[in-house]
């Protein structure tokens, strides 16, 4: 992790996200804070994490321990001074084989946020798992809580109108991941459009942070020049 940072540093990137799959499996409170202390000496900001739960597995014993932990690493993320956690609702393929599961993830996130607004941190609902534009509005709609959003990925709407979709979900977003390519319905790769991402971030009126989450070749080679081309798209 303090690698990660001083790379951030050395990028000039203004904050770092910090996933917690990345994490020592059992971090305690003295480790969340050594962190939260080396990020501050740096000039960086912790932007947020994020969590790869799983809130449309049914009810029982595995969605409350899913809860669990979610709500354990919205405390973590208020030691980490993190203002942010990205969670996960579910999968389109659970939703599709049991009409109660998106019921069931709203119902979770519903108690999250609860657990959220007395810690101060903002939970984004990450358009995850190939859940439609149309699934994450009627998630904003139905949880109500002035502290969830949704974490937008630009590479995760594999539709025939990604950019529609993207444009549909921004004001509702309260965190943005850019990725430098996405995908069609059929899985071919394309690059994304940048400016036209920008345009419909600086639309929707969003003055968040914009993560750059970078899964292509050669990244030591290529996120400089992404970066530079991200900062340009967003005219900052």
């Amino acid at each position: 992790m303090l690698d990660f940072l001083d790379y951030c540093v050395a990028q000039n990137f203004d904050a770092a996200e910090l996933t917690s799959y990345f994490f020592p499996p059992a971090c305690d409170q003295a480790y969340l804070l050594s962190l939260r202390h080396a990020a501050f000496l740096r000039g960086v900001a912790i932007s947020g994490t994020a969590i790869g739960n799983n809130f449309t597995v049914g009810r029982g014993q595995r969605l409350d321990d899913e809860v669990a932990a979610a709500k354990q690493w919205i405390d973590r993320a208020a030691v980490l001074g993190a203002p942010h956690v990205r969670f996960f609702a579910g999968t389109a393929k659970d939703l599709n084989e049991d009409t109660n599961r998106l019921d069931e993830a709203i119902a979770a996130l519903s108690q999250c946020a609860a657990h959220a607004a007395t810690q101060g941190v903002f939970i984004g609902v990450e358009n995850h798992g190939n859940l439609t534009a149309a699934n994450m509005l009627e998630i904003m709609r139905r949880v109500d809580s002035p502290w969830i959003g949704i974490n937008l990925d630009t590479g995760n709407f594999h539709s025939e109108t990604p950019y529609a979709d993207l444009a549909a979900c921004a004001p509702y977003a309260v965190n943005v991941q850019v990725k430098a390519s996405m995908k069609t319905p059929a899985g071919k790769i394309y690059p994304a459009d940048l400016p036209r991402i920008g345009d419909i971030l600086k639309d929707s009126g969003y003055q968040g942070y914009v993560i750059l989450e970078y899964e292509d070749e050669s990244p030591y080679e290529n996120i400089p020049k992404f970066h530079e081309q991200l900062r340009t798209a967003l005219g900052v």
